[in-house]
């Protein structure tokens, strides 16, 4: 495919081989003109804002992904396939269901379960396990240790569904399952699918097994560590 493709209007080049992708694009924009210097706009359709700039020094790019697996999964395969981006981390929000997390620490996705069939188009004889690039993972860790952050690193599971007939959580929540988010999974087996790099990285912004909860403000500047941390490893 040619580009600009589709869904993205930027041209050859606009992108740096990172990419961060925040759910929301209105957190893609307060990276930009909080966080990179000479932050230029890349991509605006259907809203969807990307920049590319600088962090002290090294150029990174930073674009929403929307929320769910089809979403991010159609962002993260035309950058990885058709703009040359190496590596995403993918910034979020997730719902802890480990009792050992509190809100605001910080979950690295080594693996994501899922209840969606976005893998089934790889016509594969079996279950694939989406996992994150081990390279992105262990500069995670580090960094985070350096920062004195709080932190976990384990399974996480990508959910089709926000508001559902059943809650999941204490089912997965055995199986060692650290958190619930919406779109690892699908960016972790685009990755795979390219040969590229993934990983993602979320603040516990509510805890489902203890019914604590981050009002807007407080996600806010609890975010703050994790676009950090990201933006430090990028």
């Amino acid at each position: 495919m040619a580009i600009p493709t589709p869904h993205i209007s930027a041209k050859k080049g606009d992108f740096a081989p990172t990419v961060l992708m925040p759910g929301d694009p209105l957190r893609a924009k307060y990276i930009a003109e909080n966080y990179l210097t000479d932050a230029v706009l890349v991509n605006n359709v259907r809203g969807v804002q990307g920049y590319t700039g600088y962090y002290k020094g090294k150029r990174v790019s930073v674009m929403a992904s929307g929320m769910g697996i089809p979403s991010i999964g159609i962002y993260s395969y035309e950058l990885f396939n058709f703009y040359g981006v190496e590596n995403i981390i993918r910034i979020g929000s997730a719902g802890a269901i480990n009792p050992d997390l509190k809100v605001r620490d910080l979950v690295f996705g080594q693996g994501a379960c899922t209840n969606s069939n976005y893998i089934n188009q790889f016509g594969i004889q079996g279950t694939f396990a989406p996992i994150a690039s081990y390279q992105l993972l262990e500069k995670a860790v580090s960094t985070a240790k350096e920062m004195g952050l709080r932190y976990k690193v384990g399974n996480i599971l990508s959910s089709d569904t926000f508001y559902g007939d059943t809650q999941p959580g204490t089912v997965w929540s055995k199986l060692g399952v650290l958190a619930i988010e919406m779109e690892a999974a699908g960016l972790y087996a685009n990755a795979a699918r390219a040969g590229k790099n993934a990983l993602c990285i979320c603040t516990i912004s509510d805890h489902l097994l203890t019914g604590e909860e981050l009002d807007s403000e407080q996600r806010q500047n609890s975010f703050h560590q994790m676009m950090e941390l990201a933006l430090t490893i990028a």
